[in-house]
């Protein structure tokens, strides 16, 4: 009924340093407002605005270790990903006009007291809306697949969900299962900081307009203040893009007009 995991709400956050955790909240805030940061320009950051003494390499660590990296390519990218399944960007050029016809499905980063989980997110590139969402304390695909099923019996089946070039995207079971379900595929470009946009812009209200003002401890806390925050940013929250309506008017409005013409 929650949308979460048994492991993800009992999780209890595994104990690391202070000194960890703080860096890991800065690279978290310094990469919520700057995406293009790599990790060699994310170590000249820490260091002149925060006094921190860190390599580049210990820096790279702990940006895998939370699933962050910058827009713009370092050397032998490539080389890590399964050219197998990497496909096309489909959104250049596509004019997009009704809901569910382009879903965009990202990952980001949430800090703990004591320790840190991912949300997985799903927003309707047409409207904004969020139409998917999920917490886990581990980056495996596992989660990020059952976030897209509950999308799909939910909402429906979009006709093209667009990813960057991440391993639970590029995975066999991921691909799969779009394919069938008769959804095409479309991947963000190496370095291209604009092609999954619409997601990227929503993690960063989420996180300055809610998850780093609020008080919380547990994995069920972060659950309870992420579905507020995706409540009010779905049905209260006016966006200017969308004539200061709310995504949940302009995702019901197209399908009521489509009644009202049947």
């Amino acid at each position: 009924m929650l949308s979460i995991s048994r492991s993800s709400l009992y999780y209890l956050p595994v104990q690391i340093s202070n000194e960890e955790l703080y860096i890991k909240r800065r690279i978290d805030e310094l990469y919520t407002a700057h995406p293009e940061l790599g990790y060699r320009r994310m170590t000249l950051f820490l260091k002149r605005d925060y006094g921190i003494n860190i390599n580049k390499k210990r820096t790279r660590r702990y940006m895998r270790e939370m699933g962050i990296h910058g827009f713009c390519p370092g050397p032998n990218l490539s080389k890590r990903l399964h050219g197998k399944y990497l496909y096309p960007y489909l959104l250049r050029g596509l004019n997009i006009d009704r809901p569910n016809q382009v879903w965009s499905i990202d990952i980001t980063y949430c800090r703990l007291n004591h320790g840190f989980m991912y949300l997985c997110g799903i927003i309707d590139w047409f409207s904004r809306r969020i139409v998917g969402f999920s917490l886990s304390n581990t980056l495996e695909k596992g989660f990020v697949i059952e976030t897209v099923k509950r999308a799909i019996n939910q909402y429906g089946k979009p006709e093209i969900i667009n990813s960057d070039q991440g391993s639970q995207f590029t995975s066999e079971e991921y691909i799969s299962l779009l394919k069938e379900n008769n959804i095409k595929v479309s991947m963000d470009g190496k370095g291209r900081a604009l092609d999954n946009q619409r997601i990227e812009r929503f993690f960063r209200s989420y996180k300055w307009e809610k998850l780093y003002l609020e008080e919380y401890t547990t994995g069920k806390e972060l659950k309870k203040i992420t579905k507020e925050y995706i409540e009010y940013y779905n049905n209260i929250r006016p966006h200017e893009s969308l004539n200061y309506r709310t995504p949940s008017e302009y995702y019901y409005k197209h399908f009521r007009e489509l009644e009202e013409v049947i």
